[in-house]
C-alpha cells in the first residue's frame, strides 16, 4: 500500500487556500501523525484522503488509483464516535459489513474478534449510550477496522477524553496498529500524543497549510507509558513544540 498526494491543494473559497503545494509519501504500515496549529489544514488534510473531499489543485493517489469518494480501503474514526444509539455495539461494528454485502456468519465471526480485540466482546449485545467515552471510541475503531481497511484515519479521537482515559486508549491504538495489517495517519492538535504514537510527525504550517516539516521518531517500537518520561522522548516533544510554536507565530506576523 503506498498513499501519495502530489502536488496537492484546497480551497474552499476563490483566493483562500486552505491547503497548499502538498508533496507526501506513506507507506504501506506506518504510523504517521499530524500537528499543527489551529487553521492549519489538519482535518481538511484527512478529509482529503478520506475521499469526503476532493482537492482544487493536485491528486491524492492510493496505490496508484486516484481516490474520488470515500471507500472501504479506508476507515475513519472522528473524535466523537458517530456511533447509531439505536443500533447495539455489534451491530454498529457490523454497519459496513452489511453495506458490503457480507454474509451473516463471516459478519458475526469478523464482528466477534474484533470486540474481543478491543476488550468489548462482553457488551456485544450493549447500546452505546450505556458505554463510556473510551469504550465509545473503541466501538468506533473496531467498526472503522471490521472492512480490514489498508489505511486507518483518526482525527483527533481522543481530544474529549479525560487524561487516564486518553493514555489508555493511546496504548490500545498503538496496540490496534501493531495487530493489524493497516497504515494509520493520525490527527492530533495534542504534540505530546503525536511523539508517543508516530513513527513520523508531520508539522503543518499555517495560511496555508503545508508540509513545514517531517520528521522521523527515533523511539523503540514497544512503547509504554513511561516513555514519555524518557530525555529521548521530552527532547523531541520540545523539538516539535518549538517547530508548531515557530509555525503559529510566522502565521501571526503575517495577518
Amino acid at each position: 500500500m503506498t498513499l501519495r498526494l502530489s502536488s496537492v491543494g484546497k480551497e474552499f473559497a476563490p483566493g483562500r487556500p486552505v491547503l497548499a503545494d502538498l508533496d507526501l509519501t506513506i507507506g504501506a504500515g506506518e504510523f504517521v501523525c499530524v500537528v499543527g496549529a489551529s487553521g492549519s489544514g489538519k482535518s481538511t488534510l484527512l478529509s482529503l484522503i478520506a475521499g469526503l473531499t476532493r482537492p482544487t489543485t493536485g491528486r491524492v493517489l492510493l496505490d496508484g488509483h486516484e481516490v474520488t469518494g470515500p471507500g472501504p480501503e479506508r476507515g475513519l474514526v472522528f473524535q466523537t464516535s458517530s456511533l447509531y444509539p439505536w443500533r447495539s455495539v455489534a451491530r454498529n461494528v457490523a454497519f459496513g459489513l452489511e453495506s458490503l454485502g457480507v454474509p451473516r456468519r463471516e459478519r458475526d465471526e469478523r464482528v466477534a474478534r474484533l470486540l474481543d480485540e478491543v476488550g468489548l466482546g462482553s457488551m456485544a449485545s450493549v447500546l452505546p449510550g450505556k458505554l463510556s467515552g473510551g469504550q465509545q471510541q473503541r466501538v468506533a475503531i473496531a467498526r472503522a477496522l471490521a472492512c480490514s481497511p489498508r489505511v486507518l484515519l483518526l482525527d483527533e479521537p481522543f481530544g474529549a477524553l479525560d487524561v487516564q482515559t486518553k493514555e489508555d486508549m493511546q496504548i490500545f491504538v498503538r496496540q490496534v496498529w501493531r495487530d493489524e495489517p493497516t497504515t494509520v495517519i493520525m490527527v492530533t492538535h495534542d504534540v505530546e500524543e503525536a511523539v508517543f504514537l508516530g513513527g513520523r510527525v508531520l508539522v503543518l504550517s499555517c495560511d496555508p497549510g503545508r508540509i513545514a516539516r517531517d520528521m522521523v521518531v527515533d523511539l523503540p517500537s514497544e512503547r509504554a507509558l513511561e516513555l514519555k518520561r524518557s530525555p529521548g522522548f521530552l527532547a523531541l516533544r520540545a523539538e516539535v513544540e518549538d517547530l508548531v510554536r515557530a509555525e503559529h507565530r510566522a502565521h501571526q506576523a503575517r495577518v
